[in-house]
């Protein structure tokens, strides 16, 4: 059975969606069976893996129509990599929800049908704590939690977490919170520097070892529809998310042979 991680954040511009795609191009690579949630009506996590949100059967059809996930999963060209896409439609779907019995756990009935295809089913969640975010709650396991290494980053955090313990009281008890990764970290800005040691301050054991770093590679990559790991192996965008899905594992207890080791390899390199 695969485990379902929601990455969530109210505040915009965070890097959920690279989060998403990355983390799943690298358990992808590492050869875990990944399934990306695009449950963000911007579909950015879509068209970042290269498919024309337009023109796909997507998951509004699965949360509002009743059709089997499995009949609107597409095979990325990352390697066992799958997407659920997106669609701007999914705007409309929270108020035609609004009424149903079980609003909160539409998104969980639909990912149970093929979560035992998986090893992860990674949610990338919009900019919002809508009824589409509770429902990615409801439905996970556990919770990421993508923050910006910048002033405002710990605005909103709190009400985050608010939210995060009413699922967990009244829709989903066993919802845990995976941690706290912080991305966009610039060396060269004592700023980014003071924000991570509050951040590792605050939430101590919850923030990950891994961070980050601001790269080029990383926004260039979603335009010709690759993760970044596709895109440019040796960049510093790819290490840093091969080394999170190393962590990840290593959370879970989860290791293949040899996949480690290609990390350490790769680090070694630089």
């Amino acid at each position: 059975m695969g485990k379902i991680i929601a990455i969530a954040n109210q505040k915009g511009g965070v890097g959920k969606t690279t989060t998403a795609i990355n983390l799943g191009g690298c358990l992808g690579v590492l050869e875990y069976k990944t399934l990306i949630v695009d449950a963000d009506p911007q579909a950015n996590a879509t068209s970042g893996v290269g498919l024309d949100p337009k023109n796909t059967k997507n998951i509004y059809d699965c949360l509002i129509n009743e059709v089997h996930p499995k009949d609107l999963i597409i095979q990325t060209q990352n390697p066992n990599l799958d997407i659920l896409p997106s669609h701007i439609d999914l705007v409309g779907a929270e108020l035609e929800m609004i009424n149903l019995p079980n609003r909160e756990h539409m998104l969980k009935m639909a990912l149970d049908k093929v979560r035992d295809n998986y090893d992860f089913i990674i949610i990338d969640c919009s900019p919002s704590l809508g009824l589409i975010t509770v429902n990615a709650l409801t439905s996970a396991d556990s919770v990421m939690i993508p923050v910006q290494c910048e002033y405002f980053a710990l605005e909103g955090l709190g009400k985050l977490l608010n939210t995060i313990k009413i699922v967990q009281g009244r829709l989903n008890p066993d919802l845990e919170i995976e941690g706290i990764l912080l991305t966009m970290y610039d060396t060269r800005l004592r700023l980014a520097n003071q924000v991570v040691e509050e951040v590792k301050t605050h939430f101590q054991e919850l923030v990950f070892d891994t961070v980050i770093h601001r790269n080029t590679k990383l926004g260039e990559a979603p335009s010709y529809g690759e993760t970044i790991v596709m895109h440019d192996a040796a960049s510093k965008g790819s290490i840093n998310y091969l080394n999170f899905a190393r962590e990840i594992l290593q959370k879970n207890n989860l290791t293949k042979i040899g996949n480690e080791d290609k990390i350490i390899q790769i680090d070694d390199e630089l």
